[in-house]
C-alpha cells in the first residue's frame, strides 16, 4: 500500500493569468449539490449494518462496516504504516512521528468545508470511512489495538505525539473524551503527549477545560481561511456549512486562556484567495495572543468542492512559508515587514545574513505543526505529502537537502546567497 493518493491535480507553477499567486477572484467553489433523501447521514452504511472485523481499509467496492468512536477511530495512511497495521513505505522519510485519531461515524463529519476532502456533500459519493482526506486514505482501527500497539512499545514508540482529530457531530465532544482517557490510562502523556485538534463549532469553555484536565497537551483550532470573508465562502453559510468566525476565535481565547502559552495554535491553510499580508497578519495577531500557527498549502483535494482550483503557486507558498516561521519563532513582527500593492510579500525586514542563515537552514520549509522530541520549531506532525505531490513538495516532512534547499531559493525568487 502506497502513502500517496493518486490524483489528477498537480501543483500550479503560476496563477490565474501567470501571476505568482491565487487571487480571490479565481478561487470561487462550486456551490454544494442536493444529496438525495436515501444518501445522507449514512444511511446507506446504517441500513447494510455490517459488522466491523479488525482493520478497515478504504475499499469502494465492498460494503463500508458500521463502525462508531470512540470503539473505532481512523488515521492517516502514513500513521497506519508506522503503527504497522498496513503495509506500505514513504518517499525519503521513514513515515509520521504523530498518531493523528480521527473520529469516525456513519453520519460523518455534519460540515462542509468547501476545501475538504470529508466534507457533508460527498455523502451522495462516498461513504465517510472511504473518504480521502489530505490527499490519502484513513484506515480505520479499533481504538483498543492502537492504545494496545503504542502502549507495548512504551518509551521506544516510533510516535512523537498523538492528536486526537474532532469533527462536526453530535458525540465528537464526548467521545473526544473517551478517546484521550483511554489513552492515557495505559500510556504515559509525558511520554506520548497529546494535542487536540478542535472543532469549536460545539465547544464551549468548559470542554476546552476538561481536555486540559484530562491530560490534553496543547489545543489547537483548524481556522484553516485567514479572513472572515474567506472563512465565510468556504467554511460557512457559503458552503451551507455551520462554522463562524467569531466561535472559532471565542474557543481559540478560551484555550489561551486554559492551555496557556505555547500550548495553543491554529492550523492555516494559504493560497484560497487571501493576500500574503493578510495570512501573516493572522499569524502576528496568534503569535501575539501567545500562541502558534501551523501552516499548509492549498492543494485541490479529491472529491471537494475546490478541487477544481488551482494548488498555491509556490513563489506565493514560500513567501508566506518563510514569513510564518520568522514571526513564529524568530520574533519578526509583520510591522517590520514590507508588502506591494498586491500584499505580497516584498521584504522580511531582516538583517540579510540572518536571513541567510534560516533559509539556508531549511527548517522554515518543513511541515509545521505541534512539536514532537527533536525540537521546539520541528513538528511531530510532519503529515508526509499532505499539501503536495512528493515531485513539488510544498512542506517537507524531512530535513531539506543541499538540492531542495536550491529549489527552494528559485522558489523564492532568492537564488543566489545574500551575503
Amino acid at each position: 500500500m502506497g502513502c500517496i493518493k493518486n490524483e489528477n491535480a498537480t501543483t500550479a507553477k503560476t496563477g490565474q493569468g501567470g501571476s505568482d499567486f491565487n487571487p480571490w477572484d479565481a478561487m470561487e467553489p462550486r456551490a454544494p449539490g442536493k444529496t438525495p433523501k436515501e444518501l445522507q447521514n449514512g444511511a446507506p452504511v446504517k441500513q447494510h449494518d455490517v459488522a466491523p472485523e479488525g482493520v478497515y481499509r478504504p475499499d469502494y467496492n465492498i460494503l463500508t462496516p458500521h463502525m462508531r468512536s470512540p470503539e473505532y477511530v481512523q488515521m492517516s495512511t502514513a500513521a497506519a504504516i508506522t503503527l504497522g497495521v498496513t503495509k506500505g513505505r514513504m518517499y525519503r522519510c521513514s513515515c509520521t512521528r504523530c498518531l493523528n485519531l480521527l473520529l469516525t461515524y456513519p453520519e460523518g463529519c455534519r460540515a462542509n468545508c468547501a476545501y475538504c476532502g470529508l466534507a457533508r456533500h460527498r455523502e451522495a459519493e462516498r461513504d465517510y470511512a472511504d473518504r480521502n482526506f489530505i490527499r490519502v486514505d484513513w484506515p480505520a482501527v479499533p481504538l483498543e489495538v492502537i492504545v494496545d500497539k503504542v502502549a507495548a512499545d512504551g518509551e521506544n514508540s516510533p510516535f512523537h505525539r498523538m492528536c486526537i482529530s474532532m469533527i462536526t457531530h453530535p458525540r465528537s465532544d464526548e467521545d473526544t473524551v473517551a478517546v484521550l482517557k483511554t489513552w492515557t490510562s495505559r500510556i504515559d502523556p509525558e511520554t506520548i503527549p497529546v494535542s487536540i485538534l478542535s472543532n469549536p463549532t460545539t465547544m464551549g469553555r468548559e470542554d476546552v477545560k476538561r481536555l486540559k484536565d484530562l491530560g490534553a497537551d496543547i489545543f489547537t483550532v483548524a481556522l484553516d481561511a485567514a479572513t472572515p470573508e474567506l472563512f465565510d465562502r468556504t467554511r460557512g453559510k457559503g458552503v451551507q456549512s455551520p462554522h463562524k468566525w467569531g466561535k472559532y476565535w471565542e474557543v481559540l481565547e478560551d484555550a489561551r486562556d486554559i492551555f496557556g502559552p505555547e500550548k495553543f495554535g491554529v492550523h492555516l491553510i494559504a493560497g484560497m484567495g487571501e493576500t500574503e499580508y493578510e495570512m501573516l497578519e493572522v499569524v502576528q495577531r496568534v503569535v501575539d495572543m501567545g500562541g502558534h500557527n501551523h501552516m499548509f498549502s492549498f492543494f485541490p483535494e479529491e472529491g471537494s468542492l475546490m478541487d477544481h482550483l488551482p494548488a498555491t503557486p509556490r513563489d506565493q507558498w514560500r513567501r508566506v512559508q518563510l514569513g510564518r516561521y520568522l514571526i513564529d519563532y524568530c520574533g519578526m513582527k509583520i510591522e517590520q515587514m514590507r508588502f506591494d500593492d498586491a500584499g505580497r510579500v516584498s521584504d522580511y525586514g531582516m538583517p540579510a545574513a540572518e536571513l541567510e542563515d534560516i533559509i539556508q537552514a531549511g527548517v522554515a520549509f518543513r511541515t509545521s505543526g505541534c512539536p514532537g522530541k527533536e525540537a521546539e520549531d520541528v513538528s511531530a506532525c510532519d503529515r508526509p505529502y499532505g499539501d503536495s505531490p512528493p515531485s513539488d513538495i510544498a512542506s517537507y516532512p524531512f530535513q531539506p537537502d543541499k538540492k531542495d534547499i536550491r529549489k527552494i531559493r528559485k522558489q523564492l525568487g532568492i537564488p543566489n546567497r545574500l551575503v
